[in-house]
Parts: structure tokens; C-alpha cells; sequence
């Protein structure tokens, strides 16, 4: 049922690691999925080589054949879908729905930017003297190492391989250990839709040796990261020190305010289906929901009903709609937040415990009457946790939600243009959605301000971090 794992360096398959062998567990049961091998400083050193090698020959095809090998790469994942769907619901945990939502979608960037691939223009500047053309040029910038979390395991990879091939560029992909079937399988599909073996490789191991030893290499030019603000910080220092070019995607703690106007008949169904999406284990996942006084009442009561109503289960079963954490260390995050919050006065709507002693499966929980002391009202749940905070008006609910320094996807319900103006104007934040959940798509920007990172992936911005601006001035003879 899950597949014989395999490294991949240089786009050839590898059947031993050395840094050993990886045992991957299934987080609904904790059974066995597999025993992959487990990639050393040996492998990087030698897939940066490759890469170097792999990018000369990707940047030398035309963009026009380039994007025909990244769309026949798409077409190959459409085809695999119910595959990779159930390979990502094993390792990771998701719903099957959910699971091959982002693998579509996945699919979509590839397509997106096969696109954009083709539409990297240079532009000509007008010059001050009549026999003088000058022109500025664009070239892909060089092999890139990418590093991917666990909880989008498609998403998060594509969101940086499909920019890097759009641009001409290498890739080498080091996805969590936790998660590799994903990255493996998407490394698979660019192979067998033409992709110049060299261009591709998927890594995984001891993320201190793969990454040292990736951001040191000379050979690397790019590094783009999704994580934590405190991985973000170790890895933007060591790319600095190697004058390496770097996208962060650093996570938030996403601030849903709720006006005196709100649809709650809009936002409920909402609320639930976005917060408890991957088991609210998304970095834009809405979080603190900011809830002006006059309807808190009515919305606490309405929004725990729903959330109690959802069946969790093993992601692979029908009809399931909230999977379990990823990993046995996430679920005592997620305790611990909430043991840490009633302890200091909030009170469990709904949820609030484990289920069952198999798995990593948590409540859907929704906790009211949260504080800055609180431990979940200052660092990022990434579970099942919904923090409702009741606020006297507008004016404290923007003060709210700017009082954190990550400031990645903000959230606002109103049916006034003037709350509008006001929210968008103040609220230190990447990305808005007003009146809705949905922030990703391969044409927007996706990034982030403060500690939540910088640099953009998705839209036309997302292939610029793969490039670079070349001048020629040519006297004419």
C-alpha cells in the first residue's frame, strides 16, 4: 500500500543511504509503513554536483520545451492522484479529500509555472547615445535547495520546484522525514515526463547534516525554506554567510477578526472546515478568533456546536473529516497549550482531550476567554486549538491582531466597506481574506511580513526569487 522508498540523487534511484535507514509510522495507529534509506552528507555532495550539472542542461532547452515537460509532468500527477492521495493520508495523516485537493493543486503550480517559465522577459532601456543598445537580461539563477515541512507535503514542495524549473533552475529537494513518500512521488512524475534526471533530487535525513552541507555548498545559489521562525533564523544566517539568495516562509498565528456585522451563517461552516483543515496543522491556519462583544456570545455557542459534529478518524477512511496530528510530539504541543490555558482561566467549549490511546488523534477544541498570558496566545498551536477572544470594538481587534511579530495570513468578516479600509490599512499582515478562508493559489503571492519571513511563492513574483538581471551595453560597430 505505501511505496518502497528509494533516494533520489541526480534523478537515479538509491537503495541504501549512508546515514543509515529511516522507519516511517503511520500517525493513526503507529504501525509500520516502511523502512526507507536515510540520506548523509555523502548524497547532498554529490546532488549538488549533479545539480550544477543538471542546471546547465535544463537552462539550455528553450522555455517553450521546458514548460511542455513541466505540463506533461502535470498531466502525469493528475493521473496519479488517487496514488498520491493515499500515500500523503498515510504518512501524514489528512483526509483523502484533503489529500488529493493538494495534490491537484500541486499540479496546478507545475502548470502555472510551465507558464510564467515562458514569460521571463528582459526589457531594453533606452540609451543616451545613438550607437549604444543596452538591454537587461534575465538567467535562472543556479541549483536550488529546497527544504519542505510535513503538513503540505505537495503544496509546500511544488511551491518552490515548479519557480525553480520555471526559471531553468535545479532543484534539490529535502523534504521532512516525517513526510518523504510526497516528495518522492512528485520527484518520480517530473522523471518520467522528461525531466533531465540531474535537474531532480529528493533527500532525506538528519536535517542538520543535509542542510549544512547543502546551504555550504558553492555549487547551490538559491535556498528557499518553509518553517519555523526559529529554523528560519539558523537557516537566513548560514545562507548569509555563503551570500546565498533566500525565501522564508516562517509560519504565523493567523487572527480571524469577527465585526459586529459578521454573517455568522457565512462564517461558521467556514470556521470549522478552514480551522480544523489538517487537523489545523496550516500555517496560515485561522487561529485567534477576534470577536467583537456584541456577538461573541452567539458566536462561541454556534461555532463549538459545529466543531463537536465532525467525525475524526484515519484519514484513509470514508467519510472522515479531521485526521490525526502528524507526529506523537505534536499532540503533547497541543495538550499542553490547552492544560496551560484553563489552567489560567479559559474555558474548553468543546474538545479539549485525546481520543482514544492509538494514534495521534486530539479534539477538535475551541477554548474562550483566552489572555496574553496564555502559552497558545503566543506561539503557534499547529493543531486543533481555536482561541476565541472577546473585544470591545474595532480598535482592539486590529491592536490584537498586530500584537504578535509574525504576521503571515489575517482574516476579517464584515459587510462594511469602512472595515474593510480600516483592517487592510492597519493590520501588518502578507495576505487578507475577507469574507473567506482561502489565501493559496499558483497565480497570488503567498509570503509574509515580520517574522513570518519574506520573499514570495506562487504568482508572477514567486519565479523572480529564481533569477537574475543581467546589463549588456554593446557599442555598435
Amino acid at each position: 500500500m505505501y511505496p518502497d522508498l528509494t533516494l533520489i540523487v541526480g534523478g537515479q534511484d538509491r537503495r541504501d543511504g549512508t546515514a543509515g535507514t529511516l522507519t516511517l509510522t503511520d500517525p493513526s495507529d503507529g504501525s509500520l509503513l516502511t523502512t526507507a534509506p536515510r540520506a548523509g552528507r555523502a548524497e547532498a555532495e554529490e546532488a549538488v554536483i549533479a545539480a550544477e550539472e543538471g542546471s546547465a542542461e535544463w537552462a539550455a532547452l528553450s522555455a517553450f520545451e521546458r514548460a511542455k515537460i513541466m505540463r506533461r509532468a502535470a498531466d502525469i500527477m493528475r493521473e496519479r492522484a488517487d496514488e498520491a492521495a493515499r500515500i500523503m493520508s498515510q504518512e501524514q495523516g489528512k483526509p483523502l479529500t484533503e489529500a488529493r485537493g493538494e495534490w491537484m493543486g500541486s499540479a496546478d503550480l507545475l502548470d502555472w509555472f510551465a507558464e510564467e517559465g515562458r514569460r521571463v522577459y528582459g526589457r531594453v532601456v533606452p540609451s543616451r547615445a545613438p550607437d549604444i543598445q543596452i538591454q537587461v537580461l534575465r538567467h535562472p539563477i543556479g541549483p536550488v535547495a529546497a527544504f519542505t515541512p510535513w503538513n503540505f507535503p505537495a503544496w509546500n514542495t511544488m511551491q518552490k520546484v515548479a519557480p525553480a524549473l520555471g526559471a531553468g533552475c535545479a532543484v534539490v529537494v529535502k523534504p521532512a522525514s516525517d513526510t518523504p513518500g510526497t516528495a518522492w512521488l512528485i520527484g518520480k512524475c517530473l522523471l518520467q515526463a522528461g525531466l533531465p534526471p540531474r535537474a531532480i533530487s529528493v533527500l532525506w535525513g538528519a536535517t542538520s547534516d543535509l542542510s549544512d552541507a547543502l546551504i555550504a555548498a558553492p555549487q547551490i545559489r538559491k535556498v528557499s525554506l518553509t518553517g519555523s521562525a526559529r529554523v528560519g533564523r539558523i537557516v537566513a544566517a548560514s545562507a548569509g554567510a555563503h551570500l546565498k539568495k533566500v525565501t522564508m516562509e516562517l509560519g504565523g498565528h493567523g487572527p480571524v477578526i469577527v465585526a459586529e456585522d459578521a454573517d455568522l451563517d457565512q462564517l461558521i461552516p467556514l470556521a470549522v472546515q478552514w480551522k480544523f483543515r489538517n487537523c489545523g496543522q496550516v500555517c496560515v491556519s485561522p487561529t485567534r478568533f477576534i470577536v467583537d462583544a456584541s456577538i461573541h456570545d452567539e458566536f462561541v455557542r454556534r461555532f463549538a456546536e459545529a466543531a463537536a459534529a465532525l467525525k475524526v478518524g484515519r484519514g484513509v477512511d470514508e467519510g472522515v473529516q479531521m485526521g490525526p496530528l502528524t507526529s506523537a510530539s505534536q499532540l503533547g504541543t497541543v495538550s499542553d497549550m490547552v492544560e496551560d490555558a484553563v489552567a489560567k482561566g479559559a474555558r474548553i467549549e468543546t474538545g479539549g482531550h485525546r481520543i482514544g490511546e492509538t494514534g495521534n488523534f486530539y479534539a477538535p477544541t475551541i477554548l474562550s476567554g483566552m489572555s496574553d498570558t496564555m502559552l497558545a496566545m503566543t506561539e503557534e498551536p499547529f493543531g486543533p486549538l481555536a482561541l476565541v477572544i472577546r473585544v470591545p470594538d474595532l480598535d482592539a481587534a486590529i491592536a490584537e491582531a498586530n500584537r504578535l511579530p509574525v504576521g503571515l495570513g489575517a482574516y476579517l468578516f464584515t459587510g462594511r466597506l469602512a472595515t474593510l479600509h480600516q483592517v487592510q490599512s492597519r493590520v501588518q499582515t502578507g495576505m487578507l481574506g475577507v469574507n473567506h478562508f482561502a489565501l493559496a493559489l499558483p497565480e497570488t503571492p503567498f509570503g509574509g511580513v515580520r517574522d513570518s519571513g519574506f520573499g514570495s511563492e506562487g504568482g508572477s513574483e514567486g519565479i523572480e526569487a529564481y533569477l537574475t538581471s543581467m546589463t549588456v551595453t554593446a557599442r555598435m560597430i
